[in-house]
């Protein structure tokens, strides 16, 4: 069975630790090419200071790179996160946002890149904003991606 992004979207948002952390998925493009996630500051994701706390804002981010290349590209590919890595740049209050976006070039070259049937690993960033449209934070993402087995040339 085929996800849609109206199922992904209200079953992550239902996912326990999303719950807990208040993230919420507002949209899911109908061709997974681009997600609008947003993190409200509560008292479950706060830090001492009272500001996000880091971990929620790397979470808010975490799926989301892999999902939309997963759907993108279809089974015949592996997707997988490789590595991540978070700048956090400006204290971040209220709501923030984060808007992930893979355009058809960027998928057309990674389906280049992979039909040897190497491993290949696309470095990806977003930004994550606040209601000032201030960048509060970058997160770099890192993901394998390689035809299986049975789809690799011979």
């Amino acid at each position: 069975m085929r996800i849609t992004p109206r199922i992904m979207k209200f079953g992550i948002n239902l996912w326990p630790p999303f719950i807990g952390a208040g993230i919420r998925v507002r949209r899911i493009a109908p061709d997974w090419g681009e997600i609008d996630v947003a993190l409200r500051l509560g008292l479950t994701n706060r830090n001492y200071v009272g500001v996000h706390f880091g971990g929620s804002l790397y979470a808010m981010t975490d799926p989301f790179f892999m999902l939309m290349l997963m759907h993108r590209l279809g089974r015949p590919y592996f997707v997988w996160d490789s590595a991540g890595r978070i700048e956090y740049l400006k204290p971040a209050r209220g709501t923030v946002v984060a808007r992930f976006s893979l355009d058809d070039a960027f998928v057309a070259r990674l389906i280049d890149d992979a039909a040897a049937g190497d491993k290949v690993l696309p470095e990806l960033a977003v930004d994550i904003v606040d209601d000032a449209g201030d960048v509060v934070a970058r997160v770099h993402k890192t993901l394998y991606v390689r035809l299986k087995p049975e789809h690799r040339p011979r």
